[in-house]
C-alpha cells in the first residue's frame, strides 16, 4: 500500500519535503564583501538550530490537525505551515547566497544544499503568499479527509469505500463507487489546485528553479533532466513485465465480466481491478487466480481473524519483526499516542502515515486500521518509517531523513516482503501443515505482482502530470485529458465513464490534494527488491527468493541499522552500497524476483494481443 511518512523536517519544509542535493543555482551578486567559509558555517548552525526548535510544535499542530478536523485544528495547522514555509524559504534563499562559497566542508556545503532545495511548495517572499499557500495546502487535505463517495446511493467515507472497492464484484456497484469518489473529491478541488501551481512555481523560480517540478526532481544527486532519464531507463527495464501481467489480467477480467464491461483487447476498465486508483490489483487476485496454482492455500485476513488477532495485535506482531533483527522496542508513547483505530466521534485523515514528532522517539503512526491482509502489510510497512526514524535520531537535525525519499519507503516495503509462508508460521499464523507447496509458487508470485508490479505505471505517471503542470505543458485547460492520457499510456487503463475538464480526477488521490512527491514510490518498488535480496542473501537463504523471510536474522538487523543510521549524511548511492553492495539503482532484482511468473504469463498469453 501506498502510505507516508513524516519527518520532522519534511513537515517544516512545508509538511512533504523531497530533501536533496541540488547543483547549486547562480549565487546572488554580493553588495559587500563575498561570503566566507566561516560564515556559511555560522549561518548552518543557525539554520538548524532554528528549524529544530521550530520543529516539534509543528508536528503536533498537524498531528492534531490530521486526527482531529475542525475548523480551528486548519486554522492551527494553516498558521504553522505558514510560518514553516516562510522560514523554509528564508533559508532556501540565504544558502544560495553560500552554494558557491570555496573552502566549505563536506557537511556545511551538504546542509545548504539541503536547504536550498528541500521545499516541496516553496512560497515567493511577496507579502502574504506563504498564508495563502498554507492555507490553500490544508484546505485540499481537509477536503479530501472530510471526503465521501456513494454506495447503493448511499454515503461512505473514504477508509470505508477504499476497502468496498477491494471487495465488491458488481461492475454497476464498483462504477458507482469510482464515479462518486472521483466527482466528489477531485473535481471541487480544481481551482484550489491551479493558484497553488501558480504560488509554488513563483517560489521556485525565487529559488533558482524552473518550476516547481524541476525542484523536486533536484533531489537525487543528478539534475532534473538526468533524474526524468533515469526513471524513464528504469521504467523500461520492468514495462515487459507490466505488460505481460495487463495482457493476463486483461483476458480473466473479460472472462468474467463479457465484452460489454471489459474488451478483450485495449484497456482495461479502471474501476474493476479492486482499487480505487487502479494502482494495485491484489484485491481481484481472486478473480484472475491460474487454476490449480491460483489457490496458495492461505488468506492472510482469514488467518489473523482466525487468530482472534485485533488491530493492536496486528501492531504488536509488526513490532516483533523488527525487534527480532535486534532493533529496540517501540516506546511506550507510540502506544499512548498513536491513532490506531478510526474514532468514532470525529473526522480525520485515515490515510495511513508515520510520524516523527520530536526527532527523538515521540514516533508514532496514524491508521484506521482494519482486520485484513492489506493492513497488516501496511503496518509493517509505516513501522519502516518509525524504526529509520529512531536509527538517525542522532544525526544532526538535518541529516534526520532518508538517504532519499524513495529509501524512506522501501524500508518497510522490503520487511513486508518477507511476509512469506516461513515467517507467517514462525509467527503462529499460519499451520506448517497448510504451507503451500512448491506448485503454487506462480500463485504466490501471480499475487504479489498484483501489487507490486501493477503499481510501477502509476508510480511514475503521477508526478509525470505534475512536472507537465508545473512546467505548463500542460495548462491548466487540459488537466483532465493530460491525466487521462498518462493514464492510458503507461497503465492502459480508462475511466468508466467519460471525463471532461469540469473533473479533476488527479485531486481524488490523496498525494495530490496533500502535495506529496510521488517518484519516491516508484524508486520505492525498485529499492525494496534490491533491499530484500541483499537481505535474503546475507541470511544465506538458498531457495526461491520469493519464499525467503529474515525473520529473527540479527546480522541483517545489524546490517540494515548500520544504513539507517546515516539518514541523509550521504549522497543516497553510499547509503545503498552499505547494505547492498552495490551503489547503483535498478530494476533487475525485481526482474530476477519475478522471473518465473514471467515466463508462465508469456506461456498463457500466447495468441493473445499485447498491449492496448
Amino acid at each position: 500500500m501506498i502510505r507516508t511518512g513524516i519527518s520532522s523536517l519534511a513537515l517544516i519544509l512545508s509538511l512533504a519535503a523531497a530533501p536533496a542535493f541540488a547543483s547549486p543555482a547562480p549565487a546572488p551578486a554580493a553588495t559587500t564583501a563575498a561570503p566566507t567559509a566561516a560564515e556559511a558555517d555560522a549561518f548552518v548552525a543557525r539554520a538548524e538550530k532554528e528549524l529544530a526548535e521550530f520543529s516539534t510544535p509543528a508536528q503536533q499542530a498537524a498531528w492534531i490537525n490530521a486526527t482531529y478536523i475542525t475548523d480551528d485544528t486548519d486554522a492551527i495547522a494553516a498558521k504553522f505551515g505558514a510560518e514553516g514555509t516562510e522560514m523554509g524559504v528564508r533559508f532556501a534563499l540565504e544558502a544560495a547566497k553560500y552554494a558557491g562559497v570555496p573552502g566549505l566542508s563536506f557537511d556545511t556545503k551538504r546542509k545548504i544544499d539541503l536547504l536550498r532545495n528541500g521545499l516541496t511548495l516553496p512560497a515567493p517572499t511577496t507579502p502574504g503568499a506563504a498564508s495563502e499557500l498554507s492555507t490553500i495546502v490544508t484546505k485540499l487535505g481537509s477536503d479530501y479527509g472530510k471526503g465521501k463517495g456513494t454506495l447503493d446511493g448511499k454515503p461512505i467515507n473514504g477508509s470505508d469505500i477504499e476497502a468496498a472497492m477491494g471487495t465488491v464484484r458488481d461492475p454497476a456497484k464498483s462504477k458507482e463507487m469510482w464515479v462518486s469518489w472521483h466527482d466528489a473529491v477531485g473535481a471541487p478541488m480544481r481551482k484550489d489546485f491551479a493558484r497553488e501551481v501558480v504560488i509554488a512555481n513563483q517560489g521556485a523560480k525565487g529559488l533558482g528553479y524552473a518550476d516547481v517540478g524541476a525542484l523536486w526532481r533536484s533531489g537525487y544527486d543528478m539534475t532534473p533532466a538526468q533524474f526524468e532519464a533515469t526513471t524513464d531507463t528504469l521504467w523500461k527495464q520492468v514495462e515487459p513485465l507490466y505488460k505481460a501481467l495487463h495482457t493476463y489480467v486483461r483476458w480473466k477480467l473479460n472472462a468474467k465480466y463479457g465484452d460489454a464491461v471489459q474488451p478483450k483487447t485495449g484497456p482495461i476498465r479502471a474501476d474493476l481491478l479492486g482499487n480505487m486508483w487502479a494502482q494495485e490489483w491484489g484485491n481481484i487476485y481472486n478473480v484472475v487466480a491460474p487454476a490449480g496454482a491460483g489457490d496458495v492455500g492461505y488468506d492472510v485476513g482469514d488467518l489473523l481473524k482466525a487468530k482472534g488477532y485485533d488491530p493492536i495485535k496486528m501492531f504488536k506482531t509488526g513490532e516483533g519483526f523488527y525487534s527480532s533483527l535486534g532493533f529496540k522496542p517501540l516506546p511506550d508513547t507510540f502506544w499512548a499516542r498513536s491513532q490506531i483505530v478510526k474514532p468514532a466521534d470525529r473526522e480525520v485523515v485515515c490515510h495511513a502515515s508515520a510520524w516523527d514528532i520530536d526527532s527523538k522517539d515521540d514516533v508514532r503512526i496514524k491508521m484506521c486500521t482494519k482486520v485484513n491482509g492489506d493492513d497488516f502489510v501496511t503496518i509493517h510497512h509505516e513501522m519502516g518509517h518509525n524504526y529509520y526514524q529512531r536509527a538517525y535520531k542522532n544525526q544532526p537535525f538535518l541529516y534526520e531523513n532518508g538517504a532519499n525519499d524513495g529509501f524512506h519507503e522501501a524500508i518497510g516495503d522490503f520487511v513486508a516482503l518477507s511476509i512469506t509462508p516461513d515467517y507467517l508460521v514462525k509467527i503462529g499464523l499460519l499451520d506448517p501443515a497448510k504451507v503451500p507447496s512448491p506448485d503454487k509458487d506462480i500463485g504466490l508470485l501471480l499475487k504479489q505482482a498484483m501489487d507490486k508490479v501493477a503499481f510501477l505505471p502509476f508510480g511514475l505517471l503521477v508526478d509525470k502530470w505534475r512536472w507537465g503542470v508545473f512546467s505548463g505543458a500542460t495548462p491548466a485547460g487540459q488537466y483532465e485529458k493530460s491525466w487521462n492520457d498518462l493514464r492510458l499510456k503507461y497503465q492502459g487503463i480508462v475511466p468508466p465513464v467519460a471525463r471532461d475538464e469540469t473533473r479533476f480526477d488527479p485531486g481524488a488521490k490523496y498525494h495530490v490534494a496533500a502535495s506529496v512527491p510521488y517518484a519516491r514510490y516508484f524508486l520505492a518498488r525498485l529499492y525494496q527488491f534490491q533491499f530484500y535480496q541483499a537481505a535474503c542473501k546475507q541470511s544465506g537463504w538458498t531457495g526461491p527468493l520469493h519464499r525467503c523471510s529474515f525473520y529473527g536474522n540479527k546480522e541483517v538487523g545489524a546490517k540494515l541499522n548500520a544504513m539507517l543510521e546515516m539518514g541523509q549524511s550521504k549522497p543516497w548511492p553510499e547509503a545503498l552500497a552499505v547494505f547492498t553492495g552495490s551503489s547503483e539503482i535498478s530494476g533487475q532484482a525485481m526482474v530476477d524476483y519475478f522471473a518465473p511468473l514471467k515466463a508462465w504469463l508469456d506461456k498463457q498469453n500466447e495468441g493473445k494481443p499485447q498491449g492496448w
